[in-house]
């Protein structure tokens, strides 16, 4: 029972609780053949991915006779067959005979769906434009691009459809046939998640050559590939600059489908069982934390106008931008330590318990925020090392370094308050220790005469609460029997049973002596939660804001050159090209962790 159950009990008044709902998932014995299908599909989908992998390293590299017209034809048909399965699956699905599946209530949240749809709708945005792009140099662009961008554009709807009515399932038939289907999805996500990567990173790196240059670190020029012939119309450069606006949602689509998808094949063959309870999303009294986390979103936007304004022209301009970038991330990254800190300590003085959850949702949450950290540590720990060992130092680049350390501390932070959130069980109150305590202290004999089961619903209508207090006289006092409803295990129809027996009726009423009064729960409980929910809020906000800068080209890990300088151009652009991509999804996924920690709370 949680502390805003505990308030709401008191006021007798209980609304739909904000909670997860209470999930067990029973795993079968593993048989030999599930088993075998599971590790058959797992290295299937491998040996797709590193295919796949290495094709767009070629493509990337211009490796002889390699050219990106073979990597599109190997995404279309990977994509073709995605949706020939999910096609299959959803008539499966919808046969009353064969669709056997249950429902994982943790999987496919509605904001979760929400979310992906969104990022879906930007991703139609941009295939629709360079589709048009295509359509202007159709006369020297090979037909793939435009049958790619029209196959990527059907598989988006699709997938997106597919993923909305069928993200909670747990599939219980043809599982051998499903785990392959799912772990194909999986890594065709995660193809076209790549390859956008790669594109966007070489587009990237033509910008960051010519800031490098206005430092005076590099003088290095590449050609940009562009088509042979003219556009048929004015409007290229037009939807060449909306496909680049629009790329990073796109980015951030095949990553959060591949996730999801991965826990639709983690599901496969588990029964779950679980009481749904409806989840009811309060805003109240988050105002303060909803306000600084808008000041800092619109300070964000300035910071980004400033820097893009100014990085690249000049030496002065590029190293006022990058010290302008350098002390608001310090100033944010430092609040936001400090928040999740008070909320690890606000989690401790609750005492709450952590719970083990076998849920693969819950588990891939955890594991995707600290293998996508990851990524910030590997950049974090390379400058670092280049302040330490660089021959010279421009005053811009020692601002690097507390950045570059609390890059490390506030994800280090900030994973340890969302993730013992995530897996914390509801946590025990002053109520909950008293009824586990002292209710066991009641008679056997009586204990046989009443199950207190705690299971009762709490919106009885007003009648049923008057006849228990008319008939029980230990309970005349109405403030005693508000107090008596706190008690965990002790319901309005175990009342009336305990009622009537006097020495059963004598144990409750010592058990409401021992409560404290209504209102020191409720204030006590109220301050708690309203930190908890401002603490969160002001970091989902946070975590939107600092994603905006790297999606959308603010980043100092190429621009600095210092880092480039002290360990190589080329060897620190791989780097960068690898880690980045997981530094900007931690953001994201951060966001989306945060929103569920305060349905939680």
């Amino acid at each position: 029972m949680t502390d805003k159950n505990l308030q709401e009990k008191a006021n007798g008044n209980m609304s739909p609780l904000p909670l997860i709902p209470d999930i067990t998932i029973d795993k079968k014995p593993t048989t030999l053949s599930d088993k075998r299908a599971k590790v058959s599909s797992s290295q299937f989908g491998f040996i797709v991915f590193l295919a796949g992998v290495m094709l767009i390293f070629a493509c990337s590299l211009k490796v002889t006779r390699t050219t990106k017209t073979d990597l599109q034809i190997f995404l279309i048909i990977l994509m073709l067959v995605q949706m020939f399965w999910m096609l299959l699956y959803i008539l499966i699905s919808d046969s009353k005979k064969w669709g056997l599946k249950e429902k994982d209530a943790h999987a496919g949240a509605r904001w979760l769906r929400c979310g992906i749809a969104l990022f879906a709708v930007m991703t139609l945005i941009m295939d629709s434009l360079d589709f048009a792009y295509f359509l202007g140099y159709s006369q020297c662009m090979p037909v793939t691009e435009g049958i790619y961008q029209v196959t990527h554009f059907i598989h988006t709807v699709f997938q997106v459809y597919f993923l909305w009515y069928h993200s909670k399932d747990v599939i219980l038939s043809f599982k051998s046939l499903e785990r392959f289907g799912l772990i194909l999805s999986v890594f065709t996500n995660l193809l076209l998640w790549t390859s956008a990567v790669a594109i966007e990173s070489e587009s990237q790196l033509l910008e960051h050559m010519g800031r490098l240059s206005s430092l005076g670190f590099v003088n290095i020029s590449r050609a940009e590939n562009r088509p042979e012939c003219n556009c048929t119309n004015n409007l290229c450069g037009s939807f060449s600059k909306g496909v680049f606006y629009t790329y990073p949602f796109n980015i951030e689509y095949h990553i959060l489908a591949s996730t999801m998808l991965f826990v639709l094949w983690k599901n496969i063959g588990n029964k779950i069982k679980y009481h749904q309870k409806k989840m009811v999303f309060k805003f109240h009294y988050v105002l303060p934390g909803a306000i600084l986390g808008f000041v800092v979103l619109a300070v964000t936007i300035g910071v980004l106008v400033t820097y893009f304004l100014k990085i690249g022209y000049s030496k002065h301009n590029s190293e006022l931008a990058l010290l302008i970038y350098y002390l608001y991330s310090i100033i944010v990254l430092s609040i936001m330590c400090v928040a999740s800190v008070i909320g690890l300590s606000l989690f401790k003085v609750e005492n709450n318990s952590v719970g083990e959850d076998k849920s693969p949702t819950i588990k891939l949450d955890a594991d995707l925020l600290i293998g996508a950290a990851c990524g910030s540590w590997i950049i974090a720990w390379g400058s670092i090392l280049a302040i330490i060992f660089a021959q010279s130092h421009p005053t811009y680049t020692w601002y690097n370094l507390p950045y570059s350390i609390l890059i490390i501390i506030e994800k280090y932070v900030q994973n340890l308050f969302i993730i013992k959130y995530i897996y914390c069980k509801n946590g025990k109150t002053t109520a909950n220790v008293i009824s586990n305590t002292e209710i066991s202290s009641i008679p056997n004999e009586m204990n046989s005469q009443v199950e207190l089961t705690g299971t009762e619903s709490y919106n009885e209508d007003t009648s049923s609460m008057q006849h228990i207090i008319q008939t029980s006289p230990a309970l005349e006092d109405k403030e005693t029997f508000h107090k008596a409803t706190i008690v965990e295990n002790v319901s309005l129809k175990d009342l009336d049973i305990i009622s009537k027996d006097k020495p059963m009726m004598n144990q409750v009423h010592y058990l409401v002596s021992q409560i404290p009064n209504n209102e020191d729960i409720s204030m006590k409980l109220n301050s708690k939660k309203i930190i908890m929910k401002n603490i969160t809020v002001f970091l989902f906000m946070c975590n939107i804001a600092l994603w905006l800068s790297p999606a959308f080209g603010c980043r100092p890990q190429y621009d600095n050159g210092l880092e480039a300088l002290v360990f190589g151009f080329e060897p620190w652009i791989i780097v960068i090209d690898i880690a980045l991509p997981f530094s900007v999804f931690y953001r994201m996924h951060s966001a989306y962790s945060l929103f569920d920690v305060y349905s939680t709370i």
